[in-house]
């Protein structure tokens, strides 16, 4: 609806015909700024995408842009099920959900401290080994070697892992060694979920979730070594024009 405001001063025949009114925009359909494209995502994300340390929303502010976006395409095409995402996304087109992808993926905004962690001694270390060492013996290696040396990502498309809740990271686990989730073959997360103890995947998150978020938190822009898994998201990226 669009509003007038008129005055009371009188009106004369000589003056000026009054500008144009100007639409307000709708903060649900306007096309007019990317800040009120984005405003259903900060609903369930937080403002900027910030999100917080409890909850199962992710924060998706300064993951890496190609990774937020192969997320959209994977609730669009199925791979992934969430019902509020999929409404979202499954009437939009590349170009629409690239440019959401790239406005979250540019914001640098900063993290929430993390809590104590409420869990033994044992059970921190175990976490640490896997995500700092791997385990050969169930042929795990370290997150460390695709996620970023720093648990920040490596840009394009590999997401980091701190600064995310333990309820979101044991949820998408979960998902993952279930099947429900799944993303562009060879699915790699898939298989290392499966591969993993319960207690196992329990202690990744538990010392995640406890660490602190160091400064700058920015992604790799390059990973240090080759991934020593195949995996379909970063087979494509390297794969596409």
């Amino acid at each position: 609806m669009l509003l007038l405001f008129l005055g009371f001063a009188p009106v004369h025949a000589a003056d000026p015909a009054p500008p144009a009114a100007q639409p307000v925009p709708d903060a649900a359909t306007s096309l007019d700024s990317i800040e009120q494209r984005v405003k259903p995502c900060t609903v369930c994300h937080g403002n900027e995408g910030r999100a917080t340390r409890e909850g199962y929303f992710p924060r998706i502010a300064g993951k890496p842009a190609g990774y937020l976006f192969n997320q959209l395409l994977n609730f669009r095409e199925g791979r992934r099920h969430f019902p509020m995402m999929t409404y979202m996304a499954q009437l939009q087109t590349d170009a629409y959900l690239r440019e959401l992808a790239d406005y979250f993926g540019a914001l640098r905004v900063p993290y929430a401290p993390p809590h104590p962690p409420h869990a033994t001694t044992a059970v921190l270390e175990r976490g640490r080994q896997l995500v700092t060492e791997g385990d050969p013996s169930l042929g795990v290696p370290a997150c460390n070697l695709c996620h970023g040396r720093r648990l920040l990502g490596v840009s394009p498309v590999v997401p980091g892992l701190l600064g995310v809740s333990q309820d979101y990271l044991t949820a998408q686990l979960g998902a993952w060694r279930q099947g429900v989730r799944a993303a562009a073959a060879p699915d790699c997360m898939g298989d290392l979920a499966r591969r993993m103890r319960t207690d196992d995947l329990n202690a990744v998150t538990t010392w995640l979730a406890s660490q602190a978020v160091p400064e700058p938190a920015d992604p790799n822009t390059s990973f240090e070594i080759p991934p020593p898994l195949e995996c379909g998201s970063i087979l494509q990226e390297r794969h596409s024009p």
